[in-house]
């Protein structure tokens, strides 16, 4: 097993077993556990004042994960197995879902086990236990991971033309800043409400020198020259994640409702241009493959190994440089100048 940790890590909000309690049911007291212990019908509620802490974690090539150094939460260098995805009900008939991690020690024992809620989850309400799932945690995880546009945002092909997203087809040549045009070998799509890790970042009009608002998912990265190295980077390209520029104001959460995400996939991870922005496309690692349809990973698999060599993916920062209320005006304002 090799993971990179020259990267920086992903960090997930989550909350520890004991903050996740069954009050009525078979395992009344007990904190969340794994697949094995759960039993259907328990009803659990959130600790009251509890707030999602973060688990930082670096991907394996086996798919598993190890926490990172900076991780507020794990035994650093401990590995992280992804279990199972839950699927609870409110006495509104709301649903939500929530992913198991479980934090390995050194003997393969459990030392701790994490929920990762796929939308927000409050204190003082029940929620029951309705499903319990293996085959798709690994799938709704990757879901997380992908980066998406949504409907609507309008990608540069090598004609010029901004074309909407949606009406893009496989084969259609994108331009890619890296390698001139290239074509798109899948196109995912999906729906989702928009909330939790999957409520979308909104860049609103002029904020980056986008011309029209662009929308995409929280980890989207967003590629931008420096002019001069206003954040202390030290060097004049860098990635940055849209989540880590939000201010409430020019760049914000755009939660409720649903969305509607689309990937691009091409031969290589690319930066391409959407609403004039150059971001990322789909990056196929360990985490994100699920999402891929069998048929479309047999017919790529010449090509996916070049994925995991993006050569871009060393000027992503950390978001300690850019946690700051002014920091997308500030690289808007080293881009020109």
């Amino acid at each position: 097993m090799t993971t990179d940790h020259t990267r920086p890590a992903h960090a997930l909000p989550v909350y520890p077993s004991a903050l996740l309690r069954v009050t009525n049911g078979a395992n009344m007291g007990d904190g969340l556990g794994f697949a094995d212990d759960l039993v259907p019908e328990d009803c659990y509620q959130l600790a009251r004042h509890a707030a999602p802490n973060r688990l930082s974690l670096h991907t394996a090539d086996n798919g598993h994960f190890t926490v990172a150094n900076d991780s507020s939460l794990g035994q650093p260098g401990a590995t992280v197995v992804l279990d199972s995805c839950l699927t609870f009900m409110t006495r509104a008939s709301d649903v939500t879902e929530l992913l198991v991690l479980v934090e390995v020690d050194a003997d393969g024992h459990a030392a701790e086990i994490y929920g990762l809620p796929l939308a927000d989850i409050r204190p003082k309400t029940d929620y029951l236990l309705v499903g319990i799932d293996r085959e798709t945690a690994l799938s709704r995880f990757a879901q997380v991971a992908c980066v998406s546009f949504a409907r609507g945002t309008r990608i540069t092909l090598t004609t010029g033309q901004q074309r909407p997203i949606e009406d893009l087809q496989v084969g259609d040549r994108v331009l890619t800043r890296d390698d001139g045009p290239q074509a798109i070998r899948w196109i995912g799509q999906n729906t989702v409400r928009a909330v939790g890790e999957f409520a979308p970042i909104l860049i609103t009009a002029g904020t980056l020198h986008n011309q029209h608002d662009l929308l995409v998912s929280p980890d989207h990265r967003l590629f931008i020259y420096q002019r001069s190295d206003r954040i202390g980077a030290g060097r004049p390209e860098i990635l940055v994640r849209a989540r880590h520029l939000v201010n409430g104001d020019t760049v914000r959460v755009q939660a409720g409702g649903f969305v509607d995400y689309f990937q691009l996939l091409f031969d290589r991870h690319q930066i391409i241009f959407a609403e004039g922005i150059a971001a990322e496309t789909l990056l196929i690692d360990p985490r994100t493959r699920p999402a891929l349809p069998d048929g479309v990973a047999a017919r790529m698999a010449a090509t996916l190994p070049r994925h995991a060599m993006p050569n871009h993916l060393d000027f992503e920062i950390a978001k300690n440089l850019v946690d700051r209320p002014d920091a997308a005006e500030i690289l808007r304002r080293a881009s020109t100048r």
